[in-house]
């Protein structure tokens, strides 16, 4: 089939990626001239295990292209994608301004029938306005073309979005047109085989989907993390009620991990523009308002601990901090804990030498060049002359470490972990003051134990 994004983020140029590796015939268009250009250079703007070779070996066969020509894209497909962000506007509703704008270019353009779906997560009723704009540009042309707008919204995670891609869980298709249901599950019938996981509703309904979903897998985030800090003061161990409520099948062990918040493109954004949907109808969403105002608190507590630890005296302190990325597997630093954290050392006249596997080069374009921050080569090498480490990110190899170097790397060694890696017994037998995450106090100075 033939198809085309508009849109080549992180949820367009996966989809388009793995749609062109089955065997369709995908065109992406953007407007950063650049991006494209490095495109097809194989340059990939965003950091997914296993995206790159997809990509170079599709382009290479001629089944995946990119353009910045939206009259050539929108000539190519009869499916249109709309993949463009939706970033959240002043009051943290989406800002639908680039949905519009693609909505007004494929009407601009079209030249016949063309199936238009909006993969971007937008706020329920968004489908009638991409509808009324098409519409109206062609009203304006003097021509009638027939179109169907549908919501197909996208359940990628990232650090397992080609994954994703290949097996998902579910497609969800909003759309009242039954042979409109029929051509999506053509398309995607090479991740349908095992078994049917097309579910076809309503559009508002899909649109309403997506946001619950986001919404709910950050409620248990928040949950989890109000349970965290009621098991600090009650001498409770996080851990063990984890095991203990996980192993309840209705809940289950996925999104119950404790930690220090929870970031990304998704999560925060979407839980803003559902508690503003929510607001315009006059409808007071106090879950989803006390799920945001947990997380907000949340990526304090590391700081909090840190300066209660060192009273309060972080003036020409350094700290390590393991992880910049909101996550494992990925370089993406929206909304990201650490830097909640950085900013607070640094407005406590503290340095940070920082390291993470693939997120360096995105501090960098965040923060510049400062002379309180340092990017390091290695773990170990942000170690060097420190007075803590902070671990903020739970990447895979962070979990095995050399504990004597550690300890010797610091005069009073202090680990401030924020994704409870390690067991605090052990941290003890290394001589290692150890701060979690919802583990058992120690006395009166928090959740330390050494």
């Amino acid at each position: 089939m033939k198809v085309t994004f508009f849109g080549v983020g992180y949820v367009g140029l996966v989809q388009a990626a793995i749609l062109a590796d089955v065997g369709h015939h995908v065109v992406c268009v953007d407007v950063d001239q650049e991006k494209v250009d490095n495109l097809k250079k194989g340059i990939i703007p965003i950091y997914e295990p296993d995206l790159t070779p997809i990509v170079i070996e599709n382009y290479q066969n001629g089944r995946l292209n990119f353009t910045t020509d939206a009259k050539s894209g929108v000539n190519h497909g009869e499916i249109q994608f709309i993949a463009v962000g939706t970033p959240p506007d002043e009051d943290g509703s989406a800002d639908l301004q680039y949905v519009l704008a693609v909505a007004e270019m494929i009407a601009t353009h079209m030249q016949g029938p063309k199936i238009i779906i909006d993969k971007s997560t937008v706020p329920v009723g968004t489908a009638d306005k991409v509808s009324a704009r098409v519409a109206e540009v062609l009203t304006s042309r003097g021509v009638s073309y027939a179109f169907n707008v549908v919501s197909n919204p996208e359940f990628l995670k990232e650090g397992s979005a080609v994954a994703d891609c290949r097996r998902p869980d579910r497609i969800v298709v909003g759309t009242d047109s039954d042979t409109v249901a029929d051509v999506l599950r053509e398309l995607y019938a090479p991740f349908n085989r095992n078994h049917d996981r097309l579910i076809v509703m309503d559009i508002r309904s899909a649109e309403l989907t997506k946001y619950a979903a986001n919404c709910m897998l950050a409620t248990k985030i928040s949950f989890m993390n109000e349970i965290a800090n009621l098991a600090e003061r009650l001498g409770a161990d996080i851990e063990a009620v984890r095991l203990g409520i996980g192993s309840d099948s209705r809940i289950g062990y996925q999104f119950i991990y404790p930690g220090c918040g929870y970031g990304g493109s998704c999560f925060p954004k979407d839980v803003q523009a559902l508690i503003r949907t929510a607001d315009a109808i006059g409808y007071q969403p106090e879950v989803l308002k006390s799920v945001e105002a947990v997380n907000y608190r949340q990526k304090e507590k590391l700081f909090a601990m840190i300066s209660d630890h060192f009273s309060g005296e972080l003036v020409g302190k350094t700290f390590a901090l393991w992880g910049l990325s909101f996550k494992p597997n990925t370089d993406d630093m929206r909304e990201a804990p650490s830097r909640v954290l950085m900013e607070s050392l640094w407005a406590a006249g503290a340095k940070v030498q920082a390291y993470d596997p693939e997120a360096m080069q995105e501090c960098q374009r965040i923060y510049g060049s400062r002379s309180d921050l340092a990017l390091m080569e290695t773990a170990e090498a942000a170690l060097c002359d420190v007075d803590a480490l902070v671990i903020v990110t739970e990447w895979q190899h962070f979990r095995a470490m050399d504990f004597d170097l550690i300890g010797d790397s610091m005069s009073e060694p202090v680990i401030f972990d924020g994704r409870n890696l390690y067991e605090p017994s052990r941290m003890r037998k290394h001589g290692i003051t150890y701060y979690s995450i919802g583990r058992k106090m120690n006395g009166l100075k928090g959740a330390g134990c050494k």
